[in-house]
């Protein structure tokens, strides 16, 4: 089990990532997702909250270029069912469950996004609570080749989660360029024992000039009760506690 402050203090641009998993406690299933960005673009954006759900919101509108890739529904709630992606397959896979299909047959649908010369992988996650029980799964879509003409499909199941651990993929290797996919399978890390040490140690450690938006959620597993944090760069007053 490998340490998120270390891996994320050792790479200045992991991109976007999501960590899903349960606290020490096996109480609570968790989940977190950060952007990161190099562009004057990637970079003008926050985290809102609508409902239980999360969108990604131009921080200063007069600002805001290409909204094609960066303005999204990265957090969608389906009954027992949360999902977390880095882009608008969110609203691929919460269309395609309720219709009664499943994560899997989503993201069929899919491909990586279309920013040659990176094309950026779709990394995608859901988490499912049902009988006071949680199960989860990841994915990762990316493209198999530099020509960006061939589909490569990642799925991750976690049916029996281990109370103080999670999964974390992210969409980059490092920085450079053009960018390297995320390759392997997620890292298996410790996950902390509340929402706020689990939310402060990830930011600070992502580096401080990419780094851009962090959510966060912790679901009573018995109760169904959530606590949802939300940190900003882009408004400097702090964590949003919710």
């Amino acid at each position: 089990m490998e340490n998120i402050n270390e891996i994320l203090e050792k790479n200045s641009y992991p991109g976007r990532g999501i960590i899903i998993g349960l606290d020490e406690k096996g109480e609570n299933a968790v989940i977190a997702y950060f952007i990161m960005g190099r562009s004057e673009n990637s970079r003008n954006r926050i985290f809102i909250l609508d409902g239980d759900d999360v969108k990604t919101k131009a921080f200063e509108e007069s600002r805001l270029k290409d909204p094609s890739l960066i303005i999204y529904t990265p957090v969608k709630v389906l009954d027992e069912k949360t999902i977390v992606t880095n882009g608008d397959q969110t609203q691929t896979i919460f269309d395609a469950l309720k219709d009664g299909k499943s994560f899997e047959q989503a993201l069929r649908t899919r491909t990586f996004e279309p920013d040659a010369p990176n094309f950026t992988p779709r990394i995608s996650g859901i988490v499912e609570i049902f009988n006071k029980t949680v199960k989860y799964k990841l994915s990762i879509i990316k493209s198999s080749n530099q020509a960006g003409n061939s589909t490569q499909r990642f799925f991750y199941e976690y049916p029996e989660p281990t109370p103080g651990q999670g999964h974390f993929i992210h969409t980059y290797m490092r920085d450079q360029n053009p960018l390297p996919s995320f390759c392997g399978e997620p890292h298996v890390v410790k996950i902390s024992e509340n929402i706020e040490n689990f939310s402060d140690s990830i930011w600070k450690s992502l580096d401080s000039d990419n780094k851009i938006s962090l959510f966060s959620r912790f679901i009573n597993i018995k109760t169904g009760k959530i606590k949802t944090r939300i940190i900003n760069k882009n408004q400097q007053k702090g964590a949003e506690k919710l």
